[in-house]
């Protein structure tokens, strides 16, 4: 990426249910003058892929060839494209490697498998945002913060910064799970008008990019700036841009009945009153994978309209009989199944729990000590 002038970041998050960051965090950063060059992956398991919620935009095109890649982010500042078969080959084969070994889940060969792609890729810095909790591979705090410590050594040891943000995956982020459904909730993040979880990582996370890129001096100065480009439409503008430079329809951001629709929406509701003292990440993942939303194998076939949308986060206060979410589907026969393990994966419990922190820790970066 070296015919892409200024300080490349690359972003990189471990996946999670809901985790929608990118399509937000890329035209908000860009916005500001970051040239934004993101390498993207398809859905995982119950985790999410940028590129599938990408393709919910009609027309929009995610195979980018690397001169064409290159010379939009030099035109307008971001691209957001499949990976290349021709970076990190070595990579490849580990992985396969892996496989047969029963080695996928270590976390030294998972550390170099994601620095390698991202250096490989042409970044400058790269800022990670390592996901834990029931929603993601790594369940505890213990486990990011040994991928996180790895990570950073080996980006030092190449002579590049970096920053991790750990964050949390106990509950889905936002309210969102499914492709055209996240991309509806991150139009109405970038009009500021999405949730506060959401919002409030995006510029975590931007704060941190504007840091190591030079155009800001501060963590705060840089939120502030990062709040400043949604309130003032800048960023919805530049996602307008990369919608535009990739052939999608810039129409979804006026109205979401662009995008992929259900067929079928069901409500489910509260079984009793109280407070939700708990809602299962994986659980809510896997359902949305049930109901079309994801992948379970590379060719599996996806359904960009299918999905939940939740209407509460841990700690709210419903009583018996309101209505907890959303299940969307094209598929009829799903909503019973659907909506009895909702009842199991939504807990409520009579005492308020405590507030959940929104990042457990934020290492390598100068803005914070």
């Amino acid at each position: 990426m070296s015919e892409i002038p200024g300080t490349k970041v690359d972003k990189h998050s471990t996946g999670g249910v809901g985790d929608k960051t990118t399509l937000v965090l890329a035209p908000l950063v860009a916005s500001l003058g970051v040239p934004v060059a993101k390498l993207s992956g398809r859905s995982l398991g119950h985790t999410g892929g940028t590129l599938d919620k990408l393709e919910s935009i009609p027309g929009f095109m995610v195979d980018l060839s690397p001169s064409r890649f290159i010379e939009q982010v030099n035109q307008i500042g971001i691209a957001i494209s499949s990976a290349s078969e021709r970076i990190a080959l070595a990579d490849k084969k580990l992985y396969a490697l892996r496989d047969v070994t029963a080695t996928v889940s270590s976390i030294p060969l998972i550390a170099g498998s994601i620095v390698s792609k991202k250096i490989a890729g042409g970044a400058d810095a790269i800022v990670f945002d390592v996901k834990c909790g029931s929603g993601a591979f790594l369940k505890t705090v213990e486990e990011a913060e040994d991928l996180v410590a790895k990570m950073v050594e080996m980006v030092k040891s190449m002579g590049k910064s970096s920053v991790a943000v750990i964050s949390n995956m106990d509950q889905p982020l936002g309210f969102a799970i499914g492709n055209s459904l996240e991309v509806a909730e991150a139009i109405e993040t970038l009009k500021g008008e999405g949730p506060g979880d959401l919002e409030d990582l995006c510029l975590i996370l931007g704060a941190q990019i504007l840091l190591l890129c030079g155009k800001t001096a501060s963590i705060e100065d840089g939120q502030k700036s990062l709040k400043n480009a949604i309130l003032s439409g800048k960023a919805l503008a530049k996602f307008e841009e990369l919608i535009v430079a990739q052939e999608g329809d810039p129409s979804c951001l006026e109205s979401s009945s662009v995008l992929p629709q259900a067929d079928f929406i069901s409500q489910f509701f509260a079984q009793h009153s109280g407070y939700i003292t708990g809602i299962d990440a994986e659980g809510m993942g896997q359902l949305a994978v049930e109901l079309g939303a994801g992948r379970i194998t590379k060719d599996t076939q996806i359904d960009l309209a299918a999905g939940l949308v939740l209407d509460y986060k841990i700690g709210h206060q419903v009583s018996k009989g309101d209505v907890l979410g959303k299940v969307y589907s094209n598929k009829i026969d799903d909503f019973t199944s659907i909506k009895n393990a909702l009842k199991d994966l939504i807990k409520i419990g009579s005492v308020k729990p405590k507030p959940q922190p929104m990042v457990y820790n934020i290492i390598g970066s100068p803005g914070v000590t």
